[in-house]
C-alpha cells in the first residue's frame, strides 16, 4: 500500500517550494523597492511583477488547503498558536496587494510615497514573519498533550526565529534582485546587479551564522541524516547552487543565477523537511506529544480522495504558471497598462 501520510508530506514540501521560489521573488523585489530612485524606476520594479505575483500566491493558498485537509490537526495548532502572527502576515499581503493597485491611481508625490512605503515595508515584515515561522518550527513550541499550543504570542518571539527571519529577508532579496537583474536592463539592471552582491555576502554570511546555531542548539534536525544518507548530496548540490550565484553574475549569465537562486531555495526548504521528518510540529514539553505524519493526519480515505484531486488538480496549476510566465517572458516594457 502507498503510505499517503508520506505522499501528503512531500506534495506540502513541494506545494511550499514553488511558494517560496515565485513569491520569494516578489517579496524581495518589494523590500528592494524604496533603494530604488525616481518614479519611472519604482513603476519598473513594480511593473517586473506585476503580471505575476497574484498567481504566485495561489501556492500559497493551495499549500494552506492541503495543510488544512492533509493535516487537520496541525493546521489547527499552527493557527491556533501563530494566531497573532498570522493576522500580522495577512496584513501585511493585503498592504502589499493594495500598495500595488492604488499607486499609479493618482500623481500626486505623497500619494504615491505613501504606498511606495506600504509595498517596502509590508513585503520585508512578510518576508521576515515566514522565516520567523520555519524558526519556530525548528525551535519547538509548548504543545500539551490534548494538541494545544500553551505558549504566548513573545515566546514567538525567541532570538533564534528573529535570526531565521532575518536570513529568510536575505535569501528573498537576494532572490528578488535576481529576477530584477534577469527582467531589467540600462541602469536598473546595472543597479540590481549591485544589489544581487550586497545581498548575497549579507546571505552567506547570516546562513553561516544560522547554520552553526542550529548545529549548538538544535542538533537533532540532523539526527535523520544519518539514516538517509542520500540528503547529504543534496546539501552538497545546495552549497554548489550557492557559489554558482556570484560566477554567473560575473559570467553575464542572469538566467542561470535565477535558477541557482531558485535551487537555493528549493534545498534549503528540502533539507529543512529532511531534519524535520516525521515531525510536523515539535513539542517541546514532551516529545510524545509531537504532531507527526501519523497523528496529525486525516483518515486514509480523506488522503486518498485528496490525492486523486491533486494529481488532477495540479498539471493545471502548473499549465496555468508556465503559460503565465511564458506570455509576460523577456524584459520589462513600460506602457499605458502599466503600474
Amino acid at each position: 500500500m502507498l503510505d499517503l501520510n508520506l505522499i501528503w508530506f512531500i506534495l506540502l514540501g513541494v506545494l511550499l517550494i514553488g511558494y517560496a521560489i515565485l513569491d520569494g521573488f516578489d517579496l524581495g523585489v518589494g523590500a528592494l523597492h524604496l533603494f530604488s530612485k525616481g518614479d519611472t524606476e519604482r513603476r519598473t520594479l513594480m511593473n517586473s511583477i506585476g503580471p505575476v505575483w497574484d498567481g504566485n500566491e495561489v501556492w500559497l493558498v493551495t499549500a494552506g488547503g492541503a495543510l488544512f485537509a492533509a493535516f487537520p490537526h496541525a493546521y489547527a495548532t499552527a493557527f491556533s498558536g501563530f494566531y497573532l502572527a498570522f493576522m500580522a502576515l495577512l496584513f501585511a499581503l493585503i498592504f502589499r496587494a493594495v500598495a500595488l493597485e492604488f499607486r499609479s491611481k493618482e500623481p500626486m508625490a505623497w500619494w504615491r510615497q505613501l504606498w511606495d512605503v506600504s509595498f517596502c515595508v509590508s513585503s520585508t515584515v512578510a518576508a521576515i514573519l515566514f522565516g520567523v515561522a520555519v524558526g519556530n518550527l525548528i525551535v519547538g513550541m509548548p504543545i500539551g498533550e490534548d494538541m494545544e499550543y500553551q505558549g504566548t504570542f513573545l515566546q514567538l518571539l525567541n532570538p533564534y526565529a528573529l535570526l531565521v527571519g532575518v536570513f529568510n529577508l536575505s535569501l528573498f532579496t537576494m532572490h528578488g534582485a535576481i529576477y530584477l537583474y534577469l527582467k531589467t536592463e540600462g541602469e536598473t539592471q546595472a543597479k540590481a546587479k549591485r544589489w544581487i552582491y550586497r545581498a548575497f555576502f549579507a546571505f552567506v554570511a547570516l546562513y553561516l551564522t544560522t547554520t552553526i546555531a542550529t548545529l549548538i542548539a538544535y542538533p537533532r534536525l540532523v539526527e535523520n541524516f544519518r539514516t538517509f544518507w542520500w540528503a547529504w548530496v543534496v546539501a552538497l548540490l545546495n552549497a554548489l547552487a550557492i557559489a554558482n550565484i556570484p560566477r554567473a553574475l560575473h559570467r553575464n549569465l542572469p538566467f542561470r543565477a535565477f535558477v541557482s537562486s531558485c535551487c537555493t531555495i528549493a534545498g534549503l526548504i528540502f533539507l529543512f523537511g529532511i531534519g524535520s521528518y516525521p515531525n510536523l510540529m515539535f513539542s517541546t514539553l514532551d516529545p510524545a506529544w509531537s504532531l507527526t505524519l501519523a497523528n496529525a493526519a486525516s483518515s486514509q480515505k480523506t488522503l486518498g480522495i485528496m490525492l486523486i484531486i491533486a494529481i488532477l488538480g495540479l498539471p493545471c496549476v502548473l499549465a496555468y504558471t508556465i503559460s503565465i510566465y511564458w506570455i509576460f517572458r523577456g524584459k520589462v516594457q513600460m506602457d499605458r497598462f502599466s503600474y
